[in-house]
């Protein structure tokens, strides 16, 4: 289940979404998140659906390594289907039993957010995938730049949102270790009930959280050592610049906005 968390690791290829600059990468992904909650009826999931498939075929990611990633939101995607099944009202009853109710609405809502919720997931993974830690911490501080003109600390938070996703993979391997350890000494994480297995996870999370701390604190040593400095007045080995795919992708992401809106208001 560890290795199959997808969520922070990069995938070299050679394609048009790697070689696109990271702040395309990320207007792309909010506005196609935004995209995913907007639409109403059959033809705005086809035109998402669409959309998605081309992005997924442009990238060269193989498309079962992005759907490992789904494994990992297994749990929240059914709690959240069955909070959507039962608790939707509406006027067609399909099933009533003792006080659980299951409507028409409430169906289509809970397979509308399933979808939803998958596409989300594999929508943010191509963005990560596609995109190195270096290049996203230089696209989230180039697109929150205007609010340095309020004194906010962008590049600090671009760094630390950087540095949380790259140790995902880290802290992942981490687990596989101390898990792996631990059921060679007798430990048992898949056996015995909730209350059974919860406990088994605290000799796991104890040396997790104290490798994590001490990882942090080697970062921090090695930053101050090096008298790392960020912020105005730095400069960057490989500084972004727009070409004309690019531009052609902001077109592309505006044709589909637009799309997503007008099918929304029409039908």
């Amino acid at each position: 289940m560890l290795r199959d968390i997808t969520i922070g690791q990069y995938y070299p290829a050679d394609s048009v979404i790697h070689r696109l600059d990271p702040r395309v990468k990320l207007m792309g992904t909010f506005l196609y998140i935004i995209s995913l909650f907007s639409f109403r009826g059959i033809a705005g999931f086809l035109l998402a659906t669409l959309f998605l498939i081309a992005v997924i075929r442009l990238s060269k990611v193989p498309f079962s390594y992005m759907v490992k990633g789904l494994k990992a939101i297994v749990i929240l995607m059914v709690i959240t289907a069955v909070f959507n099944l039962f608790l939707t009202p509406g006027d067609e009853v399909l099933v009533h039993v003792w006080v659980f109710t299951i409507t028409l609405q409430g169906v289509k809502n809970a397979v509308l957010m399933l979808l939803r919720l998958i596409y989300l997931i594999v929508g943010a993974s191509i963005m990560t995938l596609a995109t190195t830690p270096n290049q996203l911490t230089d696209g989230l501080e180039k697109a929150l730049m205007p609010l340095s003109k309020i004194k906010a600390p962008v590049h600090a938070i671009a760094m630390m949102m950087s540095i949380a996703l790259r140790f995902i993979p880290i802290l992942i391997e981490e687990t596989d270790i101390i898990m792996k350890a631990q059921m060679a000494r007798g430990a048992d994480f898949e056996n015995g009930n909730l209350v059974r297995r919860a406990k088994s996870m605290v000799p796991l999370l104890v040396p997790l959280f104290v490798s994590a701390f001490r990882r942090a604190d080697d970062l921090a040593m090695a930053m101050e050592a090096r008298c790392y400095v960020g912020g105005s007045g730095r400069t960057k080995m490989k500084p972004l610049r727009y070409a004309k795919r690019d531009y052609l992708a902001y077109v592309i992401l505006a044709v589909y906005i637009g799309g997503i809106f007008a099918l929304r208001i029409w039908l």
